[in-house]
C-alpha cells in the first residue's frame, strides 16, 4: 500500500454516484411499491452498499484500511433511471472516495440482481466521484498566493564548514512545492544576536515566512526560542502544538524539541528542529494549511 504516515489526520468526506437504468415504467412501480419478488430493492441495495463500503479494502489491494463513521444512500428517480448517491465519512489519513465508489457500485449491482427476474433490460451506467473534500488538496488554494519566505539555518558546525547543510534544503524544496519563493537562504552560527539581527532585518523588508531551523533543543547552546520569544508581537501556540503532536505520533523525542510559531510585523516567523527528520515533519504537520495566515494578514474572509 502507498506510504501514509506523513499525512495528517483529518476529516475525510467523498459522493460518489452512479445510475440504474430499467426498461419499463413497470419495473419502477414495483421497485415504489416493494413488490419485487426478491424484496425491497432500496433497503437491500442500502444494506449491500454499506456492507462494501466497510470491506473496500478487502476488495481494493491498495486501499487501506479505515475508520468509516458516516455513510449514507439516497435514492432519485428520473423517469426510467434510478440516481444512487452515497455519501462516506471518515477522520483518516486517506480519502473515501474509492469506499464512496465501491458502495455505489454494489448498491447498483445488489438492485441489478434484484430487477433482472422482472426486466432484462437493467443497466448500470456512469459510476462516479461526485466530490471529496478533507485532504491537503483542499488547502491548494492558499498556495501560490504571490509569497516571499527566508531559511535561516542555525548551526555552528555548519557555519564553520564542517557539516553540510540538510534541513534548509528541505524546508526551502517544501516551501517551493507551494508555490513560496525562497528570497533568501542563509547559514548562521547558533548565536543569539545573529538569529535576531536576520530577524529584524527580514521584518523590516516585510519577508512574509522567515523559517529558522537548528538550535531548538535543550542543550545550553541551543539559543533559537530565547531569541526569538522576546522579539515576537505575538506566539502562535496551536501551531506550536500543531507539530509537537504530530511529532509525538511518530517519535518520543518530539516532546523534547522546543519549536516555535509567532508574527513580528507583517511576518511569520518559525523555528524548527534542526534534524532533517523533525523539520521534515514540522513542515509537513502545518503546511500548506498555514498559509491561510496570509489570506487573514490580507483582510480575507475565513473559510
Amino acid at each position: 500500500m502507498v506510504e501514509i504516515t506523513h499525512k495528517n489526520t483529518t476529516l475525510r468526506t467523498a459522493v460518489a454516484e452512479g445510475i440504474v437504468k430499467v426498461s419499463r415504467q413497470e419495473t419502477i412501480d414495483s421497485i415504489l411499491n416493494k413488490s419485487v419478488p426478491k424484496g425491497d430493492v432500496f433497503e437491500m441495495a442500502k444494506t449491500a452498499g454499506l456492507f462494501a463500503v466497510k470491506k473496500t479494502s478487502d476488495m481494493i489491494p491498495d486501499c487501506h484500511p479505515l475508520p468509516v463513521e458516516y455513510t449514507h444512500v439516497d435514492y432519485e428517480i428520473e423517469g426510467l433511471s434510478v440516481r444512487i448517491k452515497m455519501e462516506v465519512k471518515a477522520i483518516y489519513r486517506t480519502g473515501v472516495e474509492v469506499e464512496a465508489m465501491h458502495g455505489v457500485s454494489v448498491v447498483a449491482l445488489t438492485m441489478y440482481d434484484m430487477l433482472k427476474p422482472i426486466d432484462k433490460g437493467v443497466e448500470i451506467n456512469n459510476i462516479r466521484l461526485v466530490s471529496k473534500k478533507g485532504g491537503k488538496s483542499d488547502w491548494k488554494k492558499y498556495a501560490d498566493q504571490g509569497l516571499n519566505a527566508a531559511v535561516i539555518v542555525c548551526s555552528d558546525t555548519i557555519s564553520a564548514g564542517s557539516k553540510e547543510d540538510r534541513s534548509g534544503k528541505i524546508i526551502k524544496e517544501k516551501l517551493e512545492g507551494f508555490g513560496v519563493n525562497v528570497a533568501d537562504y542563509t547559514v548562521i552560527p547558533d548565536e543569539v544576536e545573529d538569529i535576531q539581527k536576520v530577524l529584524n532585518s527580514h521584518v523590516a523588508k516585510e519577508t512574509n515566512l522567515i523559517i529558522y531551523t537548528g538550535g531548538t533543543g535543550l542543550s545550553v547552546r541551543d539559543v533559537t526560542p530565547e531569541a526569538l520569544e522576546d522579539l515576537l508581537d505575538r506566539r502562535i501556540p496551536g501551531v506550536e502544538e500543531a507539530i509537537r503532536s504530530y511529532g509525538q505520533e511518530r517519535t518520543p523525542l518530539a516532546m523534547l524539541s522546543r519549536s516555535v510559531a509567532g508574527v513580528k510585523g507583517k511576518s511569520l516567523v518559525l523555528a524548527l528542529p534542526g534534524s532533517s527528520k523533525g523539520v521534515e515533519e514540522s513542515m509537513d504537520a502545518v503546511f500548506p494549511s498555514l498559509l491561510h495566515l496570509f489570506k487573514i494578514f490580507r483582510g480575507a474572509r475565513h473559510d
